[in-house]
């Protein structure tokens, strides 16, 4: 049955369906592993400094004249409050929203699966993400590499030594109307890592990149063996990105100066710096475990499970017509 007019759903019957059954799957392992459910709220009163995310503003919706508060781009800053008050391990499944995000693979309103272990380093957690991409994909061969190892297979230089100038002279060479990024040099990784390296990962096995520079630390510590890297994970399957994660900093000090560099980055841009959240960083200063967490794209996983080629094939409704 042909439905015409913007009303009906781009999902069909069947990729509803399968989504239904990952996401009980994805359940029933955590269950399995005593992980707790968790749900926290989608409004906050703070957006995220990361330059390269921009949460979506609403107002106050208790009817206050106070600022305006924001759809959240993860769960992460209450998940981390629930860590640090003695929950225990804890997984969620939320909807999330960035503005700005739509595309093939993107739609500003996505579901995300996150999850937080106690105990567990981002080696470790990188074992539990396998065997859950396992449970919900057919079984693959799973490689590591670091992220100086692909770099240097895909872009033929080492991330951590090259100039700036090399970098540019490769995106000039093969990625025809390359962007002018100046002196940035975590711009130029990210175009080469997004242009060249991550689309040949995963293909014929899961592949996770681990060891990130410690300029993309985010929120993870570094690897105390060697500084210059962030013991910082993402899985790649198809030549897409499935899963970010962290072995989870602690310290609300360098946290801080972490959000403060991310406000001067943002600025320099001539963009909006979006205040810190301090319920988060009181929470790391009264005691975040020792924990890894990992953030999974649910949409692109039932993207993978389906065949489909496009985010709208596995969402009822996208943004147009939401």
């Amino acid at each position: 049955m042909t439905l015409a007019g913007d009303w009906p759903p781009t999902a069909g019957p069947a990729a509803l369906h399968e989504r239904a059954r990952m996401l009980a799957a994805i359940r029933a392992f955590f269950a399995e592993r005593g992980v707790l459910e968790v749900e926290t709220p989608l409004i906050g009163a703070h957006a995220v400094t990361d330059p390269h995310i921009d949460c979506v503003p609403v107002a106050d919706p208790s009817g206050g004249a106070g600022p305006s508060m924001y759809l959240q781009s993860s769960p992460e800053y209450a998940m981390k409050r629930l860590l640090a008050a003695g929950s225990g391990a804890i997984f969620q499944v939320a909807r999330a929203f960035r503005m700005g995000e739509r595309g093939r693979l993107h739609n500003p309103e996505f579901s995300l699966l996150e999850w937080y272990r106690p105990g567990f380093d981002h080696h470790r957690l990188m074992d539990e993400v396998a065997e859950l991409a396992g449970v919900v994909l057919a079984d693959r061969p799973v490689q590591h590499l670091s992220y100086q190892a692909a770099f240097e297979k895909h872009v033929g230089l080492d991330p951590f030594s090259c100039e700036t100038a090399a970098m540019r002279s490769v995106a000039l060479d093969r990625l025809p109307g390359a962007p002018e990024l100046g002196e940035d040099r975590d711009a130029w990784l990210d175009l080469l890592m997004g242009e060249l390296v991550a689309p040949a990962l995963g293909h014929g096995a899961m592949t996770f990149v681990y060891d990130y520079p410690a300029s993309q630390a985010a929120l993870a510590r570094l690897v105390e063996s060697n500084p210059t890297r962030a013991a910082r994970f993402e899985l790649f399957i198809d030549g897409w990105e499935i899963a970010n994660g962290f072995h989870e900093l602690g310290d609300a000090r360098a946290q801080r100066r972490r959000f403060e560099a991310d406000q001067a980055r943002r600025r320099a841009r001539g963009g909006e710096a979006p205040g810190i959240d301090e319920r988060l960083l009181a929470a790391l200063e009264a005691g975040l475990p020792d924990c890894a967490g990992v953030a999974v794209g649910l949409d692109r996983l039932l993207m993978l499970v389906t065949g489909a080629s496009r985010i709208d094939e596995v969402l009822a409704f996208p943004v147009e017509r939401s």
